[in-house]
């Protein structure tokens, strides 16, 4: 800023000696001027050579000690004027220590009528050394300000970060009727900036225009700036379209860097090119906004044009925060090698150059290489910061790299940066991504100062390692503390008491939600899926009817609240309300949508959903590709579910898994095993999933020898160790092959202590048959282990109603109902026309119940007439007599959804029925034998795999 050194009324009152000089009204620059000092004097007004006081020129030269030596040799004849420079000199240099002794013998040197001028330059001084306590003092001690010295004052306040001081000291100075001059108001406009106050900017913006001070060119860029601050770029824009003068960069420079701040690249780069062609010369400032505005990939090509422009300068492309910046937009396009490049063609870089790039690494998630640099960086001599340590130790916990992780915590021990903020809330972090939660608690606690984000990550990190009782414990110490509650707390801390399926917590945090006044669209999103986790679909669709913005996320919560709790049909009618409404449904809501139709075996539905997604452009390709599959293949269509598998371009683990898994639910267990052969040599390595399906595979394909060698191949070959539930599979495998015996000794030798789901299996398997002695030995041994599991007590009544020991079922019967237990009813669905109809056991719901039960009468007596079918009562599980249990089979759901689809789909149509049981043995005479008589194919899915009934026979050869 340029100041006024000369003031009238003390040079009308000032007597120099004969060789005293008097001094014309000029502006003057504490910089070095670009000729030396003793070929060019700043004062010379003519030709005629005029002395200059030695401290003057050492302030021109810059040189501080000097400037000090030629006050101490002429003391008591050095002018006002002189000590004016050294001042100003004192705070360029923020020289505090000068400036004080250089005050101190202002007071004793010079008399009061002189200090109102040096007092506003100490003012000055002190501000720019950041002493605002000691330029207060001057200030407030002095008897007559001058409009100078409130300027400079307002000007400390700025620039040391009291913008709000800055603005009580103007409308002081306003109500003591100071005279406001042009250099008053940028200062002002930077503290309005800074305190996003809009309403006192547009005041001093109307001022401005009353005093005809608004065009002048430093006072539009401090406008321009000023607006842009506040988010009114359209302000700003209108001011800068308005201004005639375009030919200073500095106002360039000012809208550019607003838009480029404000994230408008678009605009940036258009301002940019119009400036090249119509504006001046564009500066280091206006390049490194332009660079700015290159964010993204899609903006790589213009950076690389601005950097080709840098190349032909040879002054901007050797200027540190320039190369800074081709750093930073390159690391923004993901352009990494070339961001290496520039960095290691610089012969400045700093410690932000650094920075630059290891932050590069870890946003394109190349933490590897992230770590690597952060190597190199430190063996170059390169000293890091708490910058490049919250970079690094972020890459590392992107990494789950513990060891690394610790390696770097014992650094910035080391180097006291412990205490950092920053630092404290990354390293949580990190101990959270490694799942090391006792590391993290202690971290946290070793943290001095704590902030949102503080207790933010670490409720998260103990949610996320399921770790929720001590995420709750936190939240209520949140919540005692008084603390500012944000959405990502709240959301850890609703999905942690979902886990728990705690309905009291979740309450009690949704009416602390309340009381505060927290919600919005996002908590309520977060509700529904709580509530529905917690299995109360009550609250879950209050909740959803409540919100009144609905966006993808409400709708997809619902969805998958509607199909985890049973409600598949509602979860398809969800999707269809939400697409009416004209939203977009995202691969979350697909997948879950895609999951629905496969639960509810909905074929059409499936194909519909199918072809929005092909509409919407989605690649076939991840978990869509995979949940397409499984579609097909649960609700019965394996020939599309091939189709789609064979169009995935790039097939993994994932992809091959669920095409195996098809496979094994229709029965196709030679198909499983040439597809797992082919993964394999495809150098697809199989992990314990994919062997569970070629498994569960073989053992409907009655492949025992198959499936022993591929046991032993997941063991040895890949060294996996089987879970529980590949035991289960060989068990069951051996009893479908009538191996019962040797089913039961393979469980007395396993590795592990079998489980409840091993014993379950063994049973099914003496059940089939008839293993008695076995039977109970299996039977006690899953009593044992889970008593209170419906599913359990009902096998074992089960078995021994097939016993006739009906005493002991009832027994088991009481035991259910006095615990409060119930059996999980029978029930069937079908897809007709676009909706799903269910139907349970003896069902008159339907309002077609009367046409259906005497389709269903029509059909029995056709197959007891035609070919001689006879109910087979003995696996009626009731001890009733034989008339009613006759009528029990034939009121079986299945029966029911069969003759609803001869009811109501044309001839030779395909049936397709999905059960929640296992069909029993009778029912799935029926269906041989309806396939048989009305020429109909009948794809039914139960709990334990697909049957293809075809002209009498069914693909699963009598075994399930």
């Amino acid at each position: 800023m340029e100041y006024a050194v000369t003031n009238m009324r003390l040079l009308s009152n000032m007597m120099y000696s004969a060789s005293a000089i008097s001094f014309p009204r000029v502006r003057l620059h504490c910089s070095i001027p670009t000729e030396p000092s003793c070929r060019r004097n700043p004062f010379r007004q003519s030709n005629q050579p005029v002395q200059v006081p030695s401290p003057k020129l050492a302030c021109f030269d810059g040189v501080l000690t000097e400037a000090f030596q030629r006050l101490d040799v002429s003391e008591n004849n050095s002018p006002v004027e002189a000590f004016a420079y050294v001042l100003e000199l004192c705070g360029k240099r923020r020289a505090v220590s000068q400036g004080r002794q250089l005050h101190s013998r202002i007071f004793k040197t010079f008399p009061s009528f002189e200090l109102d001028f040096l007092a506003g330059k100490l003012v000055f001084m002190y501000g720019k050394c950041g002493s605002l306590d000691d330029a207060e003092k001057v200030f407030d001690e002095m008897p007559d300000r001058t409009a100078f010295a409130w300027n400079t004052m307002i000007g400390a306040y700025v620039s040391n970060g009291e913008p709000a001081s800055a603005l009580a000291l103007y409308w002081n100075m306003r109500v003591e009727g100071v005279p406001l001059g042009l250099s008053s108001f940028p200062a002002l406009l930077k503290a309005c900036a800074k305190l996003r106050d809009i309403r006192s900017g547009s005041e001093l913006h109307s001022l401005l225009v009353k005093l005809g001070y608004h065009s002048t060119g430093f006072i539009v860029n401090a406008l321009v700036s000023m607006y842009a601050k506040n988010d009114d770029l359209s302000a700003a824009r209108r001011l800068f379209d308005g201004f005639q003068e375009k030919g200073d960069a500095v106002l360039w420079n000012s809208i550019l860097s607003s838009y480029s701040t404000s994230g408008k690249s678009l605009e940036t780069l258009e301002l940019f090119r119009e400036m090249h062609m119509t504006g001046p010369a564009p500066n280091s400032y206006t390049i490194v906004s332009a660079l700015t505005a290159c964010d993204g990939f899609s903006y790589a090509k213009l950076g690389k044009e601005i950097h080709a422009s840098v190349l032909k300068s040879s002054t901007h492309s050797s200027e540190l925060y320039v190369c800074n910046a081709l750093i930073a937009m390159y690391t923004r396009c993901g352009k990494m090698p070339q961001a290496e490049r520039i960095l290691r063609q610089m012969n400045n870089a700093d410690v932000v150059t650094w920075n630059s790039l290891i932050k590069g690494y870890v946003q394109n998630l190349m933490y590897k290489e992230a770590l690597e640099f952060f190597s190199d960086m430190i063996a170059a001599g390169h000293k890091s910061d708490e910058v490049s340590m919250t970079s690094i130790i972020a890459a590392s916990g992107r990494l789950s790299n513990l060891l690394a992780g610790m390696e770097l915590h014992a650094y910035v021990i080391k180097h006291g940066w412990d205490s950092n903020l920053q630092v404290g809330n990354t390293l949580i972090d990190m101990y959270s991504k490694c799942n090391l939660t006792c590391y993290m608690g202690r971290a946290f606690l070793r943290m001095h100062d704590k902030d949102l984000i503080s207790w933010t990550t670490v409720i998260a990190g103990y949610a996320q390692n399921d770790c929720h009782v001590e995420a709750l414990e936190l939240f209520r110490d949140v919540a005692k503390k008084r603390m500012e509650i944000d959405e990502m707390i709240l959301g850890s801390i609703l999905r942690a008491s979902s886990v728990l399926k705690s309905m009291l917590i979740v309450k009690e945090i949704h009416c602390h939600i309340l009381r505060k006044g927290l919600l919005d669209t996002v908590i309520q999103n977060e509700l529904v899926d709580v509530y529905g986790k917690c299995r109360n679909m009550g609250y879950a669709t209050r909740v959803f009817e409540s919100i009144k913005g609905k966006d993808v996320v409400s709708w997809t919560s619902m969805i998958s609240s509607s199909a985890l709790n049973g409600n598949e049909s509602e979860a398809v009618e969800l999707f269809r309300r939400m697409v009416e409404t004209g939203l977009s449904a995202d691969s979350v809501a697909l997948l879950c949508i895609l999951s629905a139709a496969a639960s509810l075996s909905a074929l059409n539905k499936g194909r519909e959903i199918h072809c929005y997604l092909l509409r919407k452009g989605f690649c076939l390709e991840g978990s869509i590709a995979v949940a397409v599959v499984d579609m097909y293949a649960c609700c019965g269509d394996l020939q599309s579910a091939k189709a789609v598998f064979d169009r995935i371009e790039r097939k993994g683990l994932l992809q091959y898994t669920s095409m195996i898994n098809a496979y094994g639910m229709h029965g196709c267990g030679k198909a499983a095993v040439e597809l797992f052969d082919k993964m394999r040599h495809e150098n697809v390595s199989p992990d314990h999933i994919s062997f569970l399906a070629l498994l569960y595979a073989c053992s409907h394909a009655g492949l025992l020898d198959e499936g022993r060698g591929f046991l032993k191949i997941m063991e040895h070959e890949y060294e996996l160790e089987p879970w529980p539930e590949h035991y289960v599979c060989l068990v069951d495998m051996l009893g479908r092959a009538n191996c019962v015996v040797e089913a039961f000794e393979f469980v007395k030798m396993m590795k592990t202590e079998p489980t409840a789901e091993v014993w379950c299996a063994l049973l099914a398997a003496c059940r089939s048959h008839s293993e008695k002695e076995i039977g109970e030995i299996a039977a006690q041994r899953l009593l044992e282990l889970e008593p209170k599991n419906p599913g359990n007590l009902v096998l074992v009544s089960n078995v021994f109603a097939e016993q006739g020991r009906w005493n002991d079922v009832e027994k088991v019967r009481a035991k259910m109902k006095a615990s409060g237990m119930e059996k999980h009813p029978g029930c069937s669905w079908i897809e007709m026309d676009g909706k799903v109809h269910k139907f349970t056991a003896r069902d008159k719901s339907h309002p077609e119940s009367k046409e259906i039960y005497e389709k269903l009468s029509e059909v029995t007596r056709k197959l007891e007439r035609e070919v001689g079918y006879v109910a087979d009562t003995k696996f009626v599980l009731h001890n009733v007599d034989e008339g009613e249990k006759v009528q029990m089979l034939h009121g079986h759901s299945e029966r029911i959804a069969i003759a609803y689809g001869l009811l109501r789909t044309p001839d030779r149509a395909c049936l397709r029925i999905t059960k929640n049981l296992r069909v029993c043995r009778d029912c799935h005479t029926f269906c041989k034998l309806v396939s048989k008589l009305f020429r109909r194919d009948i794809v039914m899915r139960d709990a334990n795999r697909f049957h293809h009934f075809e002209s009498g026979l069914c693909s699963c050869g009598d075994s399930w």
